[in-house]
């Protein structure tokens, strides 16, 4: 295809994530030959201004181009020609390339092949000297047109965009408010593409990944992942895959129902007995998801505690923040990972009076370790209820993978445990585990519970059987070697001077703190160095704090880690990001270790 030598000569657009350019849609070949900048239209489309103008969007795709510095260089000699025949270059209005008045040299020269970035690769410089007239055809205004037909709405019609519009005969057109909402994801530069991957057990932790997901599996492209939870690859481990096979061909793949109504397996109880033991609790109860686990939880013992108060830390995951809505109970929100502060705000309140603490052990995107003893002392002190969420801990800490309770000697102070099955134990589904009645008052009265289908019992056996293995003497040795590759990378990392943010866990963040570029680097590792890190943005993370997130697996040999290193660097370099030294040493405990109370996030 011509389009594709451009992409390879143009200073702009080998810069720009071929997976991008392929999702624009083959609309954009016909005339992306005349000039390749206008391949980034659709990408910068959110930037374009109103009303909507032809002209405006191609200065749009132009001006919005930040590697490599300047501007295309088509035209360059003209420029230099008009600026010449001007008294001021600064005083000279800009040229309008539809105005009748435009200098005629701008119109004399529209080939991209007589263009010298074309044909010797130089640095951009000046602009493009494309006519409209003949470039901009009377189709591809329409297409224009079309695509930003509906211009962002602005702050001053903000109360419209929060309205359903209505069509010419006065119905209600929902669809409008809908497209209107995912364009303003776009404007802020938080709508989400997925990266279509097939993993590879065989492999791991390479998989194939698929810009065009319409191909067949054979063409996609070997990447490595680095960002994926399933942390210490157990999804491939063999035995856990010969259980789930064995499971399937003696019972099936669903679970027929509710665990009320005819869907409760042998295979389930036997799961939950198995995380009862790991936690060293009377009872535990299995979900779908974590997720589910947090929400039903929280909302039950928030309603059926009476008059309860639950003190959320200010990085709770959003399961968890959802389930203390649900609840109805009164919240109070104390500072990250900040006892001292938890404290203050216990104080308001009569020791007899009804409380659930609840806090994360692990952050899933800093990847702060909480003061766990501090934590549990301050909550006790006040007769509080207990419930911490160890998801991105579980099968990664301890002796027997319990996660961080267990690691510090306090899981008998922990009143509710939450934690997955999909994340270091590879498989799915969520649970908590605790006293009795506690437990059975959730399965009891906890609708999130009560009124779904139940887990499949292949799902339940494979889980418990990678459960075990990270119980095991495999497990221990595997939670060593994680660590030990973690502590090394990190440090590779922070030599090379990129920005690591400093924590205590197997979680390594880097710093972007720009959307556009967070987005960028992802991409770029992706299509140039055939490595996936996914972009970290609002409303995950904070505005200004966008971040990579990097999950590092006992499989990562040190091949792979040199590479990547290398090509965090190249891509620091290439989209002019900030390189820095991180002061602070990062405080990594080997399995076993106690570490000492991070200060608060």
């Amino acid at each position: 295809m011509q389009t594709m030598s451009y992409l390879a000569a143009c200073p702009f657009l080998n810069k720009v994530p071929f997976s991008v350019l392929k999702v624009a849609g083959k609309s954009l070949d016909t005339f992306a030959t005349r000039c390749p900048a206008m391949k980034r239209v659709f990408h910068t489309g959110s930037n374009v201004p109103s009303p909507l103008s032809v002209e405006r969007i191609f200065r749009n795709a132009h001006s919005s181009i930040s590697t490599p510095t300047g501007k295309c260089p088509f035209r360059d000699a003209m420029q230099k020609q008009a600026m010449s025949s001007k008294p001021s270059a600064a005083a000279a209005p800009a040229a309008d390339p539809q105005s009748k008045s435009s200098n005629p040299a701008k119109e004399e020269k529209n080939s991209a092949t007589d263009c010298k970035c074309y044909t010797e690769g130089l640095q951009p410089q000046g602009n493009c000297p494309f006519k409209w007239k003949e470039f901009i055809t009377s189709s591809v205004k329409n297409s224009f047109s079309k695509s930003f037909a509906s211009p962002p709405p602005t702050q001053a019609t903000a109360t419209a965009a929060n309205t359903v519009p209505r069509t010419a005969d006065g119905k209600l057109n929902y669809n409008q408010l809908f497209e209107a909402k995912i364009q303003a994801k776009r404007n802020d530069n938080t709508y989400r593409m997925f990266r279509v991957m097939a993993r590879s057990a065989d492999k791991f932790p390479r998989a194939k990944h698929y810009p065009d997901p319409t191909v067949s599996m054979e063409m996609g492209r070997d990447v490595t992942v680095w960002c994926s939870n399933d942390y210490m690859g157990m999804s491939k481990h063999p035995e856990v895959i010969k259980a789930a096979v064995e499971a399937i061909q003696e019972h099936g793949f669903g679970a027929g129902g509710t665990r009320n109504i005819s869907g409760s397996s042998y295979h389930h109880v036997a799961l939950e007995r198995e995380l009862a033991d790991l936690h060293q609790k009377e009872s535990a109860l299995i979900f779908s998801s974590c997720y589910v686990a947090n929400d039903t939880a929280l909302t039950t013992l928030g309603k059926m505690i009476p008059n309860c108060v639950i003190f959320s830390d200010q990085g709770n995951h959003n399961s968890m923040v959802v389930g203390m809505i649900h609840s109805g109970a009164k919240k109070e929100v104390f500072r990250h990972n900040d006892p001292a502060h938890l404290e203050e705000l216990l104080q308001k309140y009569d020791p007899a009076h009804p409380k659930i603490v609840a806090f994360e052990s692990v952050h899933s995107m800093t990847g702060a370790i909480c003061p766990l003893r501090e934590m549990l002392d301050v909550a006790h002190r006040y007769n509080a209820l207990t419930f911490v969420d160890e998801v991105h801990a579980v099968g990664l800490y301890g002796e027997q993978g319990a996660g961080v309770g267990e690691r510090d000697g306090q899981m008998h102070r922990m009143d509710v445990i939450s934690g997955t099955l999909g994340k270091a134990f590879g498989t799915a589904g969520g649970y908590i585990v605790g006293s009795a009645p506690l437990v059975d008052m959730v399965r009891s009265y906890g609708a999130g519970f009560i009124f779904t289908t139940a887990m499949p019992p292949v799902q339940a056996v494979a889980a418990r059987r990678s459960v075990q293995v990270l119980r095991s003497e495999e497990g221990k040795a595997l939670r060593e070697r994680h660590q030990g590759l973690v502590k090394r990378l990190k440090g590779s990392l922070v030599e090379a001077g990129l920005p690591v943010i400093p924590c205590p866990s197997h979680i390594i963040p880097l710093h972007v703190g720009d959307p556009k570029r967070c987005t960028a680097a992802s991409y770029l590792l992706m299509d140039k160095h055939r490595i996936y890190v996914q972009d970290i943005n609002y409303p995950t993370v904070e505005r200004g704090e966008e971040r990579l997130r990097i999950a590092p697996s006992p499989h990562h040999d040190e091949q792979m880690q040199k590479h990547f290193v290398e090509a965090l660097v190249d891509v620091w370099h290439t989209l002019e990001l900030p390189f820095t030294k991180v002061e602070k040493a990062c405080q990594y405990q080997p399995v076993g270790g106690v570490a000492p109370a991070p200060a608060a996030a």
